[in-house]
């Protein structure tokens, strides 16, 4: 795997457009709008969509769960792509594809939004042919149960990738946080052995915004990977500085 291959984007909690802006001017190839654990709603994900997008950055959202409603809509505003949390069967990833691709893949009800240039100049027409069949539709791995049910998600068809959830799955076996849990550690490392073979993207997000961190998950085969988080960028960078001032003026 060489660089060009690895996709490094962040994750946005915050609900407001200038941090959109600024991340989007950071660098990222891609940025992720938490729809599942912070309070953006769906005018401020749009708005940040936008904001996003007119950095050349492609956007995705998290949405809360594998719901046909949740979905069309934050497609309707015009996301790249989606990353869907607790997907454990291929059932459930076959759900999450057809919920977001039109007939005859799937089941997507058409909508005249910011998606669709808002009907003018045929642009649901455009947008079919063309963006509709590039969103990215990523299913993460958070429960022993999608570790035991990985090979057939991933031979799902019109499944891009997938994101491993390590705390969410060290939950579902009891053992909360205990990453280096010899059972955690090998459901991580099954995980890691069938997606990297697998020729879609294999994601994680790395928490702490430290670069020798996101260089171990390169090295192990991951090519979509979140570094960090708004709030931990803003609330780090703020501790580092005022501790050398408190240095400085002690």
């Amino acid at each position: 795997m060489t660089k060009m291959d690895v996709q490094i984007g962040s994750w946005i909690t915050l609900h407001h457009m200038a941090i959109a802006e600024i991340m989007a001017g950071a660098g990222f190839q891609w940025l992720c709008l938490d729809l599942e654990h912070s309070v953006i709603d769906y005018y401020g994900m749009q708005v940040m969509l936008s904001s996003i997008q007119s950095k050349g950055v492609q956007a995705y959202v998290r949405v809360g769960g594998n719901n046909a409603m949740m979905i069309k809509r934050v497609l309707d505003a015009g996301a790249d792509g989606i990353i869907c949390p607790m997907i454990n069967t291929a059932e459930q990833a076959k759900q999450l594809v057809a919920h977001a691709k039109y007939p005859p893949v799937g089941t997507r009800g058409v909508g005249l939004a910011r998606a669709q240039y808002y009907g003018l100049d045929e642009g649901f027409e455009k947008y079919r042919e063309s963006k509709a069949l590039e969103i990215q539709i990523i299913a993460q791995i958070e429960h022993h149960e999608a570790i035991r049910n990985l090979q057939s998600i991933l031979d799902v068809d019109g499944i891009d990738g997938t994101f491993i959830g390590p705390y969410d799955l060290s939950g579902s076996m009891g053992k909360p946080g205990q990453y280096e849990d010899a059972d955690v550690q090998a459901q991580i490392e099954q995980y890691e052995k069938l997606a990297s073979g697998s020729g879609k993207k294999m994601g994680f997000h790395v928490i702490q915004p430290q670069a020798q961190l996101l260089q171990e998950k390169i090295n192990k085969g991951y090519n979509f990977i979140a570094f960090s988080i708004d709030t931990l960028f803003l609330g780090q960078s703020c501790r580092q500085e005022m501790n050398q001032l408190k240095n400085i003026i002690s």
